[in-house]
């Protein structure tokens, strides 16, 4: 291997890393608000990536159907608890629009909107607005309910909640795979090392959506009433935040944080209904290793398992998954053995 090779790899390691960065930064977001271990994140990445595609071919995207199919069983959900609960009509009605007014606005755009030849990036927006409405809405029909309920209950249902959406992908947007056009095609040398412009747009996009993650959970409101009840969800009801608030909002910027991978990753790689559970795993991977509880860390370990992979890829492209999902072993050991002995001093 020379200089110019590993260069390379370095590149297309930290480019799939800063991609599993953003991932593993939401897969710790959600477990610390809600305490959901979310297995599927990565189906918003696929999500996000398909509908670009369909988009860009013009023809309506199967993501306006599953949208509307889960506005429309989220707002049968509410109104049976409203009515279960004796809620009055105003707030039922309320809490009925709230959950249907957004999800059927973006579903009509994308109907007018499909059949022309829009330009990558109002393709890209319109992909977004169809897709982070999904994260509130399976907030509802899936974990609502289930709040209180221990992480191990939760993790049975984002099982069950991954497969479901693999089998809706399915059927939706069929088993073909696509690629979307690059949104950046130029390609600059760093010396003997070659750099695509989507890799720098990838690089650029994750650092402003880092620094705005910042932004919103130590300056804004919303983040702060995120951030207490990640701290202490007793705490934060008593000082009058609502769970069911902090949940939906967390899975909406888990959501838009998916669906953003996606559009970033279309370009670089053919991706298929299922491809988004192996991407999302990825970051998943960092997530733990970083302890569900780091949002540093977590996209430290992410750039890193970019790196372990870009570069086994090259020396044992067999075993490449194999080798990045090993990494989970010893951050494992060692917590476990950390564990063990903070027990033994108690």
């Amino acid at each position: 291997m020379d200089l110019a090779i590993a260069g390379m790899l370095t590149v297309d390691g930290l480019t799939n890393g800063a991609i599993y960065a953003l991932l593993g930064l939401a897969t710790v977001m959600v477990f610390a608000v809600t305490r959901v271990i979310f297995i599927p994140q990565g189906e918003f990445v696929a999500f996000g990536a398909l509908t670009l595609a369909m988009l860009q071919s013009q023809f309506i995207p199967g993501t306006v159907w599953l949208l509307l199919l889960l506005a429309i069983l989220a707002a049968l959900l509410e109104t049976a608890q409203g009515w279960r609960e004796a809620w009055p009509g105003m707030r039922l009605v309320r809490s009925v629009a709230s959950l249907l007014a957004f999800p059927l606005l973006a579903c009509l755009l994308a109907i007018w909107l499909a059949p022309k030849d829009l330009p990558l990036w109002a393709d890209a927006v319109l992909s977004l607005a169809l897709v982070t409405p999904m994260g509130p809405l399976l907030y509802r029909l899936a974990y609502q309910s289930l709040e209180s309920s221990t992480p191990l209950v939760l993790l049975i249902v984002s099982v069950g909640v991954h497969f479901a959406l693999t089998g809706l992908a399915l059927v939706f947007f069929g088993p073909e795979g696509y690629r979307n056009p690059s949104f950046w095609a130029d390609v600059f040398n760093l010396g003997p090392v070659p750099v695509s412009g989507q890799a720098l747009i990838i690089f650029f996009t994750t650092l402003v959506l880092i620094v705005g993650l910042w932004f919103f959970f130590d300056r804004t409101l919303y983040g702060k009433a995120l951030r207490a009840t990640a701290i202490n969800r007793t705490g934060a009801r008593l000082m009058g935040i609502s769970s069911h608030t902090a949940g939906q909002l967390t899975f909406t910027l888990a959501a838009f944080i998916g669906a953003l991978s996606g559009l970033l990753i279309g370009p670089t790689t053919t991706v298929l209904f299922d491809s988004g559970f192996i991407i999302g795993l990825k970051g998943f991977v960092a997530a733990v290793i970083a302890g569900l509880s780091s949002y540093p860390g977590a996209l430290v370990v992410a750039l890193g398992v970019g790196l372990v992979e870009s570069f086994s890829s090259f020396w044992a492209s067999a075993f490449k998954e194999v080798l990045v999902f090993a990494l989970i072993l010893p951050a494992l050991w060692l917590r476990s053995g950390r564990t063990g002995e903070d027990d033994e001093d108690h």
